[in-house]
């Protein structure tokens, strides 16, 4: 599912009880993480709920990011569901450039979500884009 299919998909759901089911149901579409994954090393902060995620590069010129992840709210792996849906298996520069946060307002997320989501969802996005930034300065 691509960004402008995640906004399409939004559209058509009449109210905010219908989009936060849609995203309940995202999150269990997440792909499992490896339980081994789920160390301190891999949580992020900022959320009332632990999330984890982990990221991996391709050896392509330019490489590509893959990030896995996964929470105990269900809401919450809902949220990483549509952050790894625009993120994962771009290139640095891609995600970079693409202004996640744009697409958050057009789906309304910040009038609905809860400051601790919000902040763990800025969190996640931190995050990527720091490991973005880091393999654009070392490409090897």
């Amino acid at each position: 599912m691509s960004a402008e299919e995640l906004l399409e998909d939004f559209e058509f759901l009449d109210d905010w009880e219908e989009r936060m089911q849609f995203i309940l149901e995202l999150g269990r579409e997440l792909p499992p993480m490896d339980p081994a994954d789920k160390i301190e090393e891999h949580r992020m902060y900022g959320c009332q709920s632990r999330v984890w995620i982990t990221s991996a590069r391709t050896k392509d010129n330019p490489p590509h990011l893959h990030f896995v992840g996964d929470s105990e709210a269900q809401i919450v792996k809902g949220l990483i569901f549509i952050v790894f849906d625009v993120y994962n298996d771009q290139t640095p520069q891609a995600i970079l450039d693409f202004d996640i946060h744009a697409l958050f307002e057009k789906l309304d997320l910040a009038n609905h979500l809860t400051p601790s989501r919000a902040n763990g969802l800025n969190s996640m996005v931190e995050f990527i884009r720091a490991v973005a930034q880091k393999t654009l300065s070392d490409p090897a």
